[in-house]
């Protein structure tokens, strides 16, 4: 049984001015993405140059930014903000959603496409690897915020939350940190490092992402404001993670059929 290090969510404090974690742990998914970018950029098949990324990143973040708060709120618990307006712009107390981030990700690759005459997957599929980066850190913010545990364990590894009584845990941010982040980001980049179809890159995301995020589920306490929504074991996470799945199967299925048809006419 382990003990969650006692870690003081603000990082730096500069009088009025304080700096938390969390929002140091974004920093840093951005700033790692944003190397990644680059790095990609410089590949002779890239859909984006180096001097793109800095706006493509721009885009991202505000998508992620305005789609995570939105979508906690809009899935998770709309009525404690309808209750408290300006909580919503506590980001540094946690509270943000996967699921919300990343339809305001896409509707930013929407806009910034439209705007560079870039097609949509092809911006989809550049970013996919960088992703898991974002997701690594933001769970380590979890886990240094005490939030987001999992259920009762008796496993060697369980960790004691001191917001969760004195019972060891499941440590689930780190599941996802290794599982959604490190473990994720190593099968997209290895993917990504070839040319693929168009939507291979961002199904196998999707696929990949939603199969994680299901399991680990299994062993993530819900919010409590939500609880399982059937069974016993179904949660919000798990719902709006099915979908993610199927979407997935539905691109490589279409990527495929692209290739087929390309190597086709490559013979012909």
């Amino acid at each position: 049984m382990l003990h969650a290090p006692l870690i003081d969510p603000v990082a730096l404090a500069l009088g009025p001015l304080k700096i938390h974690w969390y929002g140091l742990m974004y920093l840093f998914g951005f700033a790692g993405a944003w190397w990644l970018m680059k790095l990609r950029a410089s590949r002779p098949n890239s859909p984006l140059t180096a001097e793109q990324v800095g706006d493509l990143l721009f885009y991202a973040a505000l998508g992620v930014v305005l789609g995570g708060r939105l979508g906690y709120v809009l899935f998770y618990n709309l009525p404690q903000y309808l209750s408290d307006p300006l909580s919503l712009f506590k980001v540094w107390q946690g509270g943000m959603s996967f699921h919300g981030g990343l339809l305001g990700v896409l509707l930013a690759m929407w806009l910034f496409g439209r705007r560079q005459g870039l097609r949509f997957f092809q911006l989809t599929d550049f970013i996919a690897p960088m992703v898991p980066v974002g997701l690594f850190f933001g769970r380590i913010g979890n886990f240094i915020n005490g939030e987001l545990y999992g259920r009762i364990t008796d496993l060697q590894w369980g960790v004691v939350f001191p917001a969760a009584g004195p019972l060891p845990r499941h440590p689930s941010q780190l599941y996802e940190a290794g599982l959604e982040g490190l473990l994720l980001f190593v099968i997209l980049w290895w993917y990504s490092s070839r040319p693929r179809p168009l939507m291979a890159v961002s199904g196998l995301f999707l696929i990949g992402y939603g199969l994680f995020r299901f399991l680990i589920e299994f062993v993530r306490l819900p919010d409590v404001q939500i609880g399982y929504l059937a069974w016993g074991w179904l949660t919000m996470g798990q719902l709006l993670t099915l979908p993610m799945i199927v979407l997935g199967v539905f691109l490589m299925a279409r990527a495929a059929t692209r290739r087929e048809a390309v190597d086709a006419r490559s013979q012909d």
